[in-house]
C-alpha cells in the first residue's frame, strides 16, 4: 500500500547505515516521514541523511552509537530527549547473524549478537513504546526472520534468538491491540544485504534461489505495520517454505534446515 500513515510522523531506524534499515529510512522519507538514524558508522549515516534530505526535504537527524555497548539504548533514548525528538514509528532493524556450528562460534562475538538481537529491541520497545502507549499512538515493527519459525542448525542461536523477537512481538501486538499503538514483525528470508557475509557464510544453492531484494522486504514490513497485521513472511517461496513445515514431524525440521543452510 502506498497511502501509508507515516507522512509528518517521525520514525527512528536501527541499523541504518546499509541494508534493509537504509532502505527502510528511504522508503519512510519517501512517504513523508522524518527520520532519526542510527548506527555504528557514523559516515555512512550521515551520507544517507544527505541524501534523503535533498530527495525528499524530510528533517533527518543522526546519532552514531553502538547499541551493543552497555547502556547503550538508555543513552540514546537520553540523547533523544536531549534533543527533544519524539518517536511516532520504531523500526527495530539492527542486528546480525553468525554461522558455524554452535562450538565454533565466538562467544564474545554471540553474546554481542543476542544483545543486539534481542535486548536492545526489548529495552527499546520497552522505553518508546512505553512513551507511544501514554500518547495513545505509535507504531513499532521488529525485524526477526524466517530462521524464526524453526530450528536451524548452523544458526542456532540466531534462529533462537528471531524466535524470541517473533514470538515477543506478536504478543505485545495483541495486548497494545486497543491501545493506540500497532507492533508488527517482520520475518525476511534470505536477503541481497551484507547479512551473509557479516555472518561468515557464502550463499547455498537453496539461498541463491530464494533471495529477495532489500526494497521489496523493507516494503513489505512497512505496509504489513500500516494495516496492523501481526506478522509478515515475503515472499512466495519463503511462505511456501514455513507452510510446507508444519505438515512435516518436528524431528525431521532441523535435519532439513541442516541441509538447506550447509554449503554443497
Amino acid at each position: 500500500m502506498r497511502d501509508a500513515p507515516w507522512k509528518g510522523l517521525t520514525a527512528l531506524v536501527t541499523g541504518a547505515s546499509s541494508g534493509l534499515g537504509a532502505d527502510f529510512a528511504r522508503h519512510l522519507a519517501a512517504d513523508g516521514a522524518g527520520l532519526i538514524l542510527t548506527a555504528r558508522r557514523a559516515d555512512a549515516l550521515e551520507a544517507l541523511a544527505a541524501d534523503l534530505r535533498g530527495r525528499n526535504g524530510v528533517p533527518v537527524a543522526v546519532v552514531p552509537l553502538d547499541l551493543a555497548a552497555p547502556g547503550a539504548p538508555a543513552a540514546l533514548v537520553a540523547e533523544l530527549g536531549r534533543r527533544g525528538l519524539e518517536v511516532d514509528v520504531l523500526i527495530n532493524n539492527a542486528g546480525f547473524g553468525l554461522y558455524g556450528e554452535f562450538l565454533e562460534i565466538d562467544p564474545v562475538r554471540e553474546r554481542e549478537m543476542m544483545i543486539l538481537d534481542v535486548l536492545v529491541p526489548l529495552e527499546l520497545t520497552r522505553s518508546l513504546g512505553g512513551a507511544m502507549i501514554r500518547r495513545g499512538r505509535g507504531f513499532i515493527l521488529q525485524v526477526s526472520s524466517i530462521g524464526g519459525y524453526q530450528p536451524t542448525p548452523l544458526y542456532a542461536v540466531y534462529s533462537a534468538a528471531k524466535a524470541f523477537i517473533l514470538s515477543f512481538g506478536e504478543a505485545v501486538a495483541y495486548e497494545w491491540r486497543r491501545r493506540g499503538v500497532t507492533v508488527s514483525v517482520l520475518c525476511p528470508g534470505v536477503t541481497a544485504t551484507s547479512f551473509l557475509a557479516v555472518a561468515g557464510q557464502a550463499a547455498t544453492a537453496y539461498q541463491r534461489a530464494v533471495m529477495m531484494d532489500s526494497p521489496t522486504v523493507t516494503r513489505a514490513g512497512l505496509d504489513a505495520l500500516a494495516r496492523g497485521t501481526p506478522s509478515v513472511l515475503p515472499g512466495v517461496l519463503n511462505k511456501l517454505t514455513v507452510f510446507s513445515s508444519r505438515f512435516a514431524p518436528r524431528r525431521w525440521l532441523p535435519a532439513v534446515a541442516h541441509r538447506l543452510m550447509r554449503a554443497s
